[in-house]
């Protein structure tokens, strides 16, 4: 049975060890080995995600299978009014293709219209596959964005956007 509960600063943790088994594999092949260490540094450090929780107010969620957790997401309202941002959403691949992260993302929808969001939007590098899943959900794209994070790296992103 799957069960969704938030996340706080005491499952660090368990976050930091479902990047490993998720993220990490995940980028393999659009990020060099380079990139994928300097944006776990830069996004799952102990300090960007306490920085994340308690001042960024991103939101995280964990799905669990029984007591194993197999996924995570996080999110946050935007500067606009009724926009919330989809930062992270992430499902072990063994559960890929079941209708599971469909869940996931229906649980964030759930919390983010309750607190009066009419937009949800994503950023997805423009060569990941996930971005047919997103589009199975009814996001569309909005943009395309090239960010510098630093480090000689850049981000080559789609934004899309779902209407709720």
């Amino acid at each position: 049975m799957y069960s969704i509960k938030a996340a706080t600063t005491t499952e660090i943790p368990i976050i930091q060890t479902l990047v490993e088994q998720i993220w990490r594999p995940t980028y393999q092949s659009l990020l060099t080995p380079g990139q994928i260490d300097y944006m776990i540094d830069m996004m799952y450090s102990i300090p960007s995600l306490l920085r994340q929780m308690n001042e960024l107010q991103h939101q995280y969620i964990l799905l669990y299978d029984e007591a194993i957790p197999i996924g995570y997401a996080s999110y946050s309202p935007t500067d606009k009014a009724g926009i919330f941002k989809l930062h992270k959403i992430y499902l072990h691949m063994s559960y890929q293709g079941k209708g599971i992260g469909k869940l996931l993302l229906n649980g964030v929808i759930e919390n983010v219209k309750a607190l009066n969001a009419h937009i949800l939007e994503l950023d997805v590098n423009r060569d990941n596959k996930a971005r047919l899943f997103y589009e199975k959900q009814g996001f569309t794209v909005y943009k395309e964005k090239d960010t510098d994070i630093g480090g000689g790296y850049m981000m080559n992103d789609y934004v899309m956007r779902k209407p709720l």
